[in-house]
């Protein structure tokens, strides 16, 4: 594909889209998490472009004024995945990459979507059956208290508006890197944006993910996890290969915060191109 995508559309949304490196690379898509834009991609990008690829990130359901529904259930995985699964209709079958809900959304766009899917690196979730199994049989619960408060309508939202330090400190509990943190601020909390990704969590009672052929991966996977995630548990990384048919890499990096694209952008492109060298 020789022309440049600066959005997509799906359902009425208008998703606009950051398409930069080599016109003629091969095309990852980067896929962002909560709370986060595109930005977040932009170092790993970098030395992406560096190794030959040409990188398309889009801003998600949610986090554009042109791409937020109002409705909770509008925020389901199967419509997560549907939108990603528009834009690789534009972009022709590509290297996917996810972090946070964004390697949840990868993870059921490459089971839902095989034809459309090269190869899949998942950063820090693990695929969604994973996660169920780990939040019924380890700490993954306790980790997960924030989901709870977050299914409380509108006001998750109003109080990191009325005390943004105190949301910032949530943010860098979490061991999100300061300059992370600002581009949060000014891309998400200040434009009145946080809502949209609060709803992916307002979304889950509607998800349905069961086990059967649907679920199952066939393309080469890269997963990678961090020991100082405290948002997810080594219970559901090490179960996420149980789900993966083609070949399967876990890598863990050691110190590392949830974080990691933020924290190791260089080593997190070496592992997607060695991901991608498989086909």
């Amino acid at each position: 594909m020789t022309e440049r995508i600066t959005e997509f559309t799906r359902s009425g949304l208008v998703f606009p889209v950051v398409d930069s490196g080599p016109i003629d690379g091969e095309i990852v898509v980067l896929l962002h998490g909560f709370p986060q834009t595109p930005t977040s991609w932009a170092a790993v990008s970098e030395h992406l472009h560096a190794r030959g690829y040409r990188t398309v990130v889009p801003w998600q359901r949610g986090y554009a004024r042109t791409a937020t529904p109002p409705r909770r259930w509008q925020y389901r995985s199967s419509e997560l995945a549907a939108d990603i699964a528009a834009l690789l209709e534009r972009t022709g079958p590509a290297h996917l990459v996810g972090h946070d809900w964004g390697a949840s959304t990868a993870w059921l766009t490459a089971s839902s979507y095989p034809h459309l899917v090269r190869t899949l690196t998942a950063v820090s979730v693990p695929h969604p059956l994973a996660f169920l199994r780990a939040f019924l049989r380890s700490d993954q619960a306790l980790k997960s208290y924030y989901m709870y408060l977050f299914q409380v309508p509108f006001v998750p939202e109003f109080l990191a508006r009325r005390f943004p330090s105190r949301f910032e400190a949530f943010l860098r509990a979490s061991g999100m890197p300061g300059p992370a943190i600002g581009t949060v601020v000014d891309e998400v909390l200040t434009p009145g944006l946080l809502g949209g990704g609060l709803n992916y969590y307002r979304g889950m009672p509607f998800t349905a993910v069961k086990p059967g052929e649907g679920t199952r991966i066939g393309c080469p996977v890269t997963y990678v996890w961090s020991t100082d995630d405290i948002a997810l548990s080594r219970a559901g990384a090490e179960l996420a290969g149980e789900y993966v048919d083609g070949p399967y890499r876990f890598v863990v990096l050691d110190g590392v915060s949830h974080w990691i694209p933020d924290e190791r952008p260089e080593q997190l492109a070496g592992l997607i191109a060695d991901n991608a060298a498989h086909v």
